[in-house]
């Protein structure tokens, strides 16, 4: 996910040396004020310095001496809001090409951070190959401690322009989408395998967009797969789902899986590494409902849905939508949440503002959705916060066994705490 990348390139404008120097305090200068006046409310749910920020960027703009550096002053300005909606959307300036021919892509493996330990997520095809394998602890990247690495990963990225609504999805990201650069580029990795062994495994960049989130890795088998959703039963006879995404056809897609799930005694609805998208969201909770039934604003009028007990499964890489669908079960009372962590805290009101000298257009969140969620705090800067926070396991990971599915099924068997989930499901 290379978000400055996809700037999109309209001329470059020469411009003559004062008015170019007028150019970049003027625009930056405007952008420190509209962004406070725009989105303030959120700068302090994020806790953002921004009389600091403002100093540093004023100053830094007077510095400023090519348009290329104004716009990667521009871009780095824009990642200070932590917003992970925001970036340059238009710009006139050519971001330098850095590629020299080469692909953006990553060592096929994926980090997982555990409180002050750094554990290997996943490792496929050749660098599983190499020896890399889930549930390994990561000790050293580059020379540098894992955790040390991957905190530089994030600073790298938010200078590029890419905002992170909360530190969850600012490590999560940096766990995925950090590992990569252009193919060819090396990752060394230092690592503890279960036995205690301390190697060094050295991977090169290859292959296509390999360092994208894709959820759960050991999830049931025999899943299958409506669109980019996946659906089937677990050993136990549970249902199960994964929404990867939120298309507007979702209620319709629900409605075909859990037809061909059948009559099952509980339900996993698997969130992790949703990247959202938009719906009927009224629909969708339907689809959880018994034909008629009308539960805290939302009714079945035409479909009988699933009324089992239902266990949400969330993860910082639930996005935007993504989010708004996964809490609207928790918040209202439908489901039991868990999760590693809480969602990424991306989901927005957002508007976009061009700049005085009209070479930058930027997007920006300047209010939450769902402002009722997080007792009235609302998702943006926040994220949906699970009932239960389940971290992976690395026993679990090095026998490919998926933690939170497995403390699902104990829950959905042994049924949940007490008091915490409103609706009346039939078993």
């Amino acid at each position: 996910m290379k978000w400055l990348y996809s700037i999109v390139v309209l001329a470059g404008v020469p411009v003559m040396e004062g008015s170019a120097k007028d150019a970049y305090t003027g625009d930056v200068d405007f952008l420190l004020r509209e962004f406070e006046a725009r989105a303030g409310g959120l700068m302090a749910v994020k806790k953002i310095d921004w009389q600091a920020v403002s100093q540093e960027y004023r100053a830094a703009a007077r510095e400023t001496q090519t348009d290329v550096e104004h716009l990667k002053l521009v871009a780095r300005l824009v990642g200070e809001l932590r917003d992970g909606h925001a970036g340059i959307i238009k710009s006139t300036v050519k971001w330098p090409d850095e590629s020299l021919g080469r692909r953006y892509t990553g060592p096929r493996v994926s980090l997982l951070a555990v409180r002050d330990r750094v554990l290997v997520r996943g490792a496929f095809k050749d660098a599983a190959a190499a020896g890399l394998h889930a549930g390994q602890e990561v000790l050293r990247m580059d020379g540098l401690p894992a955790r040390q690495w991957l905190d530089e990963r994030v600073r790298v990225m938010q200078e590029r322009g890419q905002g992170f609504s909360t530190p969850q999805m600012a490590l999560y990201m940096a766990s995925h989408w950090g590992l990569a650069d252009w193919a060819g580029t090396q990752i060394d990795f230092e690592i503890r395998d279960a036995d205690g062994q301390v190697r060094e495994i050295a991977r090169v960049r290859n292959g296509g967009p390999n360092y994208a989130a894709i959820g759960p890795l050991f999830a049931p088998e025999d899943l299958q797969y409506v669109g980019r959703q996946a659906y089937g039963r677990t050993p136990e006879g549970l249902g199960y789902l994964h929404l990867r995404d939120v298309p507007a056809n979702l209620p319709i897609q629900l409605q075909e899986m859990l037809a061909k799930i059948g009559d099952v005694p509980g339900m996993i609805l698997d969130m992790r590494a949703n990247g959202g998208g938009g719906c009927d969201h009224a629909a969708v909770f339907a689809k959880f409902l018994a034909k008629g039934q009308s539960w805290r604003g939302y009714t079945a009028a035409y479909d009988d849905g699933y009324t089992g007990p239902l266990v949400v499964i969330v993860d910082a890489g639930v996005r935007s939508a993504g989010e708004t669908v996964a809490g609207m079960f928790k918040e209202d009372g439908r489901a039991y949440m868990i999760g590693e962590s809480a969602t990424a805290g991306m989901s927005s009101q957002k508007q976009e503002i061009t700049t005085p000298s009209g070479w930058f257009t930027v997007r920006f969140s300047v209010a939450s959705n769902m402002g009722r969620f997080n007792e009235g705090r609302g998702i943006e800067g926040i994220g949906v916060v699970p009932h239960e926070t389940v971290l992976p396991d690395a026993k679990d990971l090095l026998e490919e066994k998926d933690t939170l599915i497995a403390r699902a099924v104990q829950l959905l068997q042994q049924g949940f705490p007490e008091g915490v989930v409103a609706y009346p499901a039939k078993r």
